[in-house]
C-alpha cells in the first residue's frame, strides 16, 4: 500500500505506446482485470481479439496470468494479474513510480482478491468512460487503489481507491480529489458505516515529529499530499435496491450522530451511489446521495 499518489499527465495511454507495455502497467495499477476491463480501458476502439492476443504473448513470456471467473453461462471469462517477474518488470515504470508493484503469487490467492478488485475496477471504468464522454481528464493512472494514511496510534485508513479527475468546463478547469469506497454489501452496514471515522480521524490527524516540537502552525498531516482533503465517495453494489437504500440511511445516521464524523461533513463533500446507476447513466448524473442531507445530485457539483 501507498500512502501518497501521483497524478497522471495524460488523459489515456497513447496508442504509439506498446499495447503489451501499457497492459503490464495496467496490471500493476490495477491489481486484477479481465479482458473486456482491459480493452475499456486501453483501447476503447479496440478490438477483444486484439486484446486477448497481446494478453496470451505475455502469459506464454510468463509475466501475466489469470484466474477463470464463475459464469453462470458457463462463457470463459479471465481475470488477469502480474506474476512475479511482471511485477519485477514494472517496478520502476514512469507511471508506477513511488507505488511497488503487487505480485499475486497464485491462482488461489488470485480468486480470493478477484471479486472485490474487479468491483473497483467497474467503478474506474464508469467514471473514465463517463470522462471520456464529456471531454474530461481521468485516465487509467488516475485512480490508485488501496491509498493509504496514517490516522495515528499505529493505526492506518486505506481508502479503495484515489481517484484523481478534471472537470473540463466551458472556460475553467476544476482538479478534483476522491476517495472512492467500493462496498459490495459483504460486511454489516454498521462496519461501512464506521468507515467514515477513520476519514474523521485522517482530516484532524496531525503528525507528531519525531524527536522534535510539534510546530503550531504545522496543520493536519493530510495537506502534504492534497490541497484540499478529497471528497468521501461510497459506490454500493452487491444487493437488492432496498437494501442498498437502507445502507444508505445508516452511512446518513452515522454522519449526522458521530461529532467527528459531523465536523468532517462540515468541509468534506460526502456521498454515496449504486454502482449498477453509474454504470448505465454515468457518474455526472444527479444520483449521488449527499451523506449529509439533500437531494441527489452530480458528484462534480456535491
Amino acid at each position: 500500500m501507498t500512502s501518497a499518489a501521483r497524478p497522471a499527465t495524460r488523459l489515456a495511454p497513447s496508442p504509439a505506446e506498446p499495447l503489451a507495455h501499457q497492459v503490464l502497467a495496467a496490471l500493476a495499477q490495477h491489481r486484477i482485470a479481465t479482458t473486456s476491463q482491459l480493452r475499456r480501458m486501453l483501447r476503447p476502439d479496440g478490438t477483444r481479439q486484439v486484446m486477448s492476443r497481446v494478453l496470451n504473448r505475455l502469459r506464454s513470456d510468463g509475466f501475466v496470468d489469470c484466474t477463470v471467473l464463475p459464469d453462470a453461462n458457463r462463457s470463459r471469462t479471465n481475470a488477469w494479474y502480474l506474476t512475479q517477474e511482471g511485477a519485477r518488470l514494472t517496478r520502476d515504470l514512469p507511471v508506477l513510480r513511488g507505488r511497488p508493484p503487487y505480485p499475486i503469487t497464485s491462482t488461489t490467492a488470485a480468486s480470493l482478491k478477484t471479486p472485490h478488485t474487479l468491483a473497483v475496477v467497474r467503478a474506474h471504468l464508469a467514471f473514465a468512460e463517463d470522462a471520456r464522454r464529456l471531454g474530461h481528464e481521468h485516465g487509467p493512472w488516475d485512480w490508485t487503489p488501496e491509498v493509504s494514511h496514517s490516522i495515528g496510534e499505529g493505526e492506518r485508513v486505506v481508502a479503495d481507491a484515489l481517484m484523481y479527475y478534471t472537470a473540463a468546463e466551458s472556460e475553467r478547469r476544476r482538479k478534483l480529489h476522491a476517495f472512492v469506497e467500493v462496498d459490495r454489501s459483504t460486511m454489516s452496514s454498521g462496519r461501512l458505516a464506521a468507515k467514515l471515522i477513520e476519514y474523521a480521524r485522517l482530516f484532524q490527524y496531525e503528525a507528531q515529529p519525531v524527536g522534535r516540537r510539534r510546530q503550531a502552525d504545522q496543520g493536519p498531516a493530510w495537506l502534504r499530499w492534497y490541497p484540499v482533503f478529497p471528497r468521501v465517495l461510497f459506490v454500493l453494489t452487491g444487493a437488492s435496491r432496498a437494501r442498498l437504500e437502507n445502507r444508505v440511511s445508516d452511512l446518513q445516521a452515522m454522519t449526522a450522530q458521530h461529532p467527528l464524523v459531523a465536523a468532517l461533513a462540515r468541509e468534506v463533500r460526502l456521498a454515496a451511489a449504486v454502482l449498477e446507476d453509474l454504470e448505465q447513466h454515468g457518474p455526472t448524473q444527479a444520483m449521488w446521495v449527499p451523506l449529509a442531507g439533500g437531494r441527489p445530485r452530480p458528484w462534480t457539483d456535491l
